[in-house]
Parts: C-alpha cells; sequence; structure tokens
C-alpha cells in the first residue's frame, strides 16, 4: 500500500527565538539551516525580512539547498494595499522559496489586535496568499489562535481558514497559538475543519503550555492533517513548541505512523538524531535535558540490578526502540560494549575503519571516557574528536608544536580619554625544526592568540590563510573560584568547510588556546591528507 506523505516545516529560527535568552546571529542562522537541511525537514523557516538586520540580512540569499526557505511576516493590514504594504513587499521581495503569513483566526483578536473589522481581516488574507503566487512564491497561512477562535466563534476561524485556502494557499496551518488545547478537543475540531479544508493542505502548530504539543501534533495527524510544525528539541516561547526531535523518530519508528506514512528524515540521518540535538545545545551553549525522549542521555540507561541484567540478555525489555535508531546509545554500568559500538560508528564516519577486535580501541575509548570525565563534549566538537581519534589509530603527524604563549591584557585611557582595553598575545612555536616567535594584538585575549599563532607557521601558512574563526563559546562545567572551563569553537575556511572543536581547562586563555590549536590542525590534517 502506498503511503502518504507527511511534511515537516521546522520554525526554530523564527518561534524558536521567541525562547527567553536566546538570540540567534546571523552565523547562528546559517548553521542552524544548514542542520535542519541535513536533517532532511521539508520547510525551515527562517524570520521576518525586514524586521532587524538580522533577519534582513539572512534573506539576502537563499540559505537552504533541499528545504522550501520560507520568510513569514503579518497578511497586508486593513486600509492599505499589497503594494503599499511595507511588511507584505519585504516578504516578497525576499531570497525565499515560500511565504508563511500569520493570520488572526480569532474574532476576539482581530477586534484587539488588529483594530479591523471580520471583513477587513479576510480581505487581507485574500489578498496576501494571492500576491505571494503572483510572486512564484508558496503560500502558507498560519491561522494564529485558531483552537480558540473555533471555540469562542466556530464560523469566523473556519472563514479564516477557507478564505486562504479558496485564494490558493499551499497550507492551511492550525495554531494552538497559547497551548491549553488538549488532544481529545484537537481531533473533533479537526474533523470539522476538513469538511471545508482538504486534510492534504492542512498544517498544525502546537504550543507546550500543557506539556500536549508533541500528543497534538500526532493527534492532529490521525485527524487528518499532512503538516506539522515545530521546533528542534522544541524550543520556542513560555513552555515552547512542538518538539521534532521527538516527532520524528515517532513518526519514523513507531507503526501506527511509520506503516501509514513517509517523511523527509532518512533511517540513516535517524541515525543521526542524537547528534543533531546535542549539537543544537552546544549552539546554545546550554546543557540539553538528560532525560528527553528519544535521545537524551538517560534515554537509555539502566542502573545495575535485575532490570540491567534483562536489558543485557534482551535489550527489548526495557527498551521501546533500539537506541542505535536515533543514534543514542545503551547505558549499562557493568558494561561498555555500547560505548565501543558507537565509537566504531563515528570512526567509520571519519573514514576509519576499525574492526572491533582492534586491541587500539581500547586505549582510545579509555582516552574518550577520560576527557568526558575532565569536562570535554565530543557530541559537538567532531574535529577535535577526529583528530583525538587518528593520533590515537592513524597517526596523523606533529606539524608543528608550541613551546610557550604569553597573553597580556592592558587597560588604559587612550589619547582621546577613552578607556579601552588592549590584548596582546606572544606565542613561541617550533615548525620543522626551526623556531618562530610572533606577537600580535587582538580583539581580546582569544583573538589575539589566534593572530598570534597564525602568524607565522612556516610552509604551512598558506593553508591555513582562508581559516576564519566564527563562533566563540564559553561554558563553566562547575561552580566556586576554580571552575573548569569548556570552550566550543566554530571555523570555517574558503570552501566554505566548517568544523567544531573543544577545549578545556581550569583556565579560559588555556581552553581557548586548546581549541584553537585543535581547529588549525584540523584544518592541516584535511588540507594535507594526500601527503599525509
Amino acid at each position: 500500500m502506498t503511503k502518504e506523505r507527511l511534511y515537516l516545516f521546522d520554525t526554530t529560527l523564527r518561534d524558536g527565538q521567541q525562547t527567553p535568552g536566546i538570540d540567534f546571529s546571523l552565523e547562528d542562522k546559517i548553521q542552524i539551516a544548514n542542520m535542519l537541511d541535513e536533517l532532511g525537514v521539508d520547510f525551515v523557516e527562517g524570520g521576518y525580512p525586514g524586521a532587524n538586520p538580522t533577519d534582513t540580512a539572512f534573506f539576502s540569499e537563499k540559505r537552504t539547498r533541499k528545504a522550501a526557505f520560507t520568510a513569514f511576516g503579518m497578511t497586508k493590514r486593513a486600509g492599505r494595499s499589497v503594494e503599499n504594504d511595507p511588511g507584505v513587499q519585504a516578504l516578497l521581495g525576499a531570497s525565499a522559496d515560500a511565504i508563511c503569513y500569520v493570520a488572526k483566526a480569532w474574532d476576539y483578536h482581530v477586534r484587539v489586535a488588529l483594530a479591523c473589522t471580520n471583513k477587513e481581516n479576510l480581505e487581507g488574507i485574500d489578498a496576501s496568499v494571492k500576491a505571494a503566487k503572483a510572486a512564484g512564491k508558496l503560500p502558507l497561512v498560519d491561522c494564529e489562535h485558531f483552537f480558540d477562535g473555533y471555540k469562542a466563534n466556530p464560523e469566523y476561524a473556519l472563514a479564516c481558514a477557507k478564505t486562504a485556502f479558496d485564494a490558493g494557499a499551499r497550507w492551511v496551518v492550525l495554531c494552538d497559538t497559547n497551548g491549553g488545547t488538549l488532544p481529545m478537543e484537537i481531533k473533533s475540531i479537526i474533523a470539522e475543519v476538513i469538511k471545508h479544508v482538504p486534510g492534504d493542505h492542512l498544517g498544525i502548530h502546537a504550543h507546550d503550555d500543557t506539556e500536549q504539543a508533541v500528543a497534538n501534533s500526532l493527534a492532529a495527524v490521525e485527524a487528518g492533517v499532512r503538516q506539522i510544525q515545530g521546533t528542534l528539541n522544541g524550543i520556542g516561547e513560555r513552555c515552547g513548541n512542538a518538539n521534532l526531535i521527538s516527532i520524528i523518530p515517532t513518526l519514523k519508528l513507531k507503526p501506527a505512523f511509520s506503516d501509514r506514512f513517509d517523511v523527509g528524515v532518512s533511517d540513516k540521518t535517524l541515525a543521526k538524531l542524537t547528534s543533531f540535538s546535542k549539537a543544537f545545545e552546544e549552539l546554545l551553549n546550554r546543557s540539553g535535558n538528560t532525560q528527553a525522549a528519544y535521545v537524551g542521555s538517560s534515554a537509555f540507561a539502566t542502573k545495575a540490578g535485575i532490570h540491567a541484567s534483562a536489558l543485557l540478555k534482551e535489550p527489548e525489555t526495557y527498551e521501546h526502540v533500539p537506541p542505535e535508531s536515533v543514534g543514542n546509545k545503551r547505558h549499562v554500568m557493568v558494561s561498555d560494549q555500547a560505548g565501543k559500538s558507537n565509537l566504531i560508528s563515528e570512526l567509520n564516519r571519519f573514514g576509519l575503519n576499525i574492526r572491533k577486535s582492534d586491541k587500539r580501541l581500547d586505549g582510545l575509548l579509555a582516552d574518550i571516557k577520560e576527557r568526558e570525565a575532565l569536562g570535554y563534549a565530543y557530541e559537538a566538537a567532531d574535529a577535535s574528536l577526529e583528530l583525538l581519534a587518528r593520533r590515537r589509530l592513524d597517526s596523523v603527524p606533529e606539524f608543528f608544536s608550541v613551546d610557550s604563549f604569553r597573553v597580556m591584557i592592558e587597560r588604559r585611557i587612550n589619547a582621546r580619554n577613552e578607556l579601552v582595553t588592549v590584548s596582546e598575545a606572544i606565542v613561541k612555536v617550533t615548525v620543522d625544526g626551526e623556531e618562530f616567535m610572533s606577537v600580535a594584538e587582538g580583539n581580546g585575549p582569544v583573538n589575539a592568540l589566534d593572530q598570534a599563532l597564525r602568524k607565522d607557521l612556516g610552509s604551512y601558512n598558506a593553508h591555513i590563510n582562508d581559516l576564519e574563526l566564527v563562533d566563540f563559546k564559553v561554558r563553566i562545567l562547575n561552580g566556586g573560584t576554580e571552575a573548569i572551563t569548556r570552550v566550543l569553537i566554530e571555523s570555517r575556511d574558503g570552501q566554505g568547510n566548517r568544523w567544531f572543536t573543544v577545549g578545556v581547562s581550569s583556565n579560559i586563555i588555556d581552553a581557548s588556546f586548546a581549541a584553537l590549536l585543535d581547529s588549525i590542525n584540523y584544518k592541516l590534517m584535511r588540507v594535507l591528507a594526500d601527503e599525509i
């Protein structure tokens, strides 16, 4: 039997950015868009073009390869034409494949928030959708507050959805904006909506204020909708949005859905889901939920005892899906075999074909565990992990050695009577038996170190001239005056390649320098791979 297609719409870069404490930079947005493209979602909603400099720059070019790059904004205002509405014009002019309009579907909000008539709101929906189609953009309409609006005035809420569909919207998305609707309500209301708008043109956008967002999304699919909106790790305003990291494996692995539906995420990509989730948390510079469904470090963990004994004999006794199917690993305190299997999978991804019987694996696994105990996190620092593995298994050469480094920070009043802070770094290195000393100033101690380290590496300089430090994140792993610091650095080169490296130390400068060293060595290793 042919399966129906379910479409995944990610709104991490727009709705997710409303999470308290989260503010994506342009580089963050580009990186996350690449992650979502690799994950296999169908739509990547990037934000409001024209609303702020970051989003405007983000929409200056198409940021996805496979997913429909989607701009978000309001339908036209009452009393204005499409041509004279700056917000709509910014959407039409954006380098986007699709436009997702937000339209009020609760007459209470039409009156209070828009201060226009119900008829004017419907006219705005109609005109905006038609303008998107005329501009060659795929139109979507998020019917904001739809379920609360339906409860208050079902005729008008349905009129909003039907107006969008009749105007040519590819997707009419029903939004539980306040997050208070329950699954049984979702199903009964959608059953009525489908009488007016076909299910293969309907989507669901659920918030998690009663921790029902995932359940509501799945209930909506059961009721007939064929697009699900959500965010990575469920981030979003207030209590968050529907968590795509939980929804995707449920659709892929649970027969109630997998027997009936296909999604754009492959089995191979699903097996990297845990890494996606953890890498995203590292980008946010926060610790992930250890008890998160499917991908949490405790999701497949069992303490020693009767459960562990049964689990070792038959994993299905205490696992609802195989942990490897989502890239996670079984954790039983009496055995480390799952850790070795997971490591072999990572090594294969790096192009290192190592057998499980290879004795060097034990030493590498011990190295990794020792470093993780010190605070290293390799889920979001693949470049550092690959370097560690190749040094143990594949003899990466020592391109250069650092003999010493020193950083000085001076705070002073300059000639213009301004208070300034100046950072200067001195680095001594040995390259091919020759000693070099470099001095550089920078915008902060880490930048000064970066400039000094790369100033003179002899014959290797030609290979790192296009190396650029893109992002720098610091996390304090424990409290007190002797806190351990973890530094995550993102780098890129002139070909657009990006990689992450990590350093850990009680000294933030030392941790930063370790991550910088890994970044340069990784770049040299990749460039000079044929010579190694």
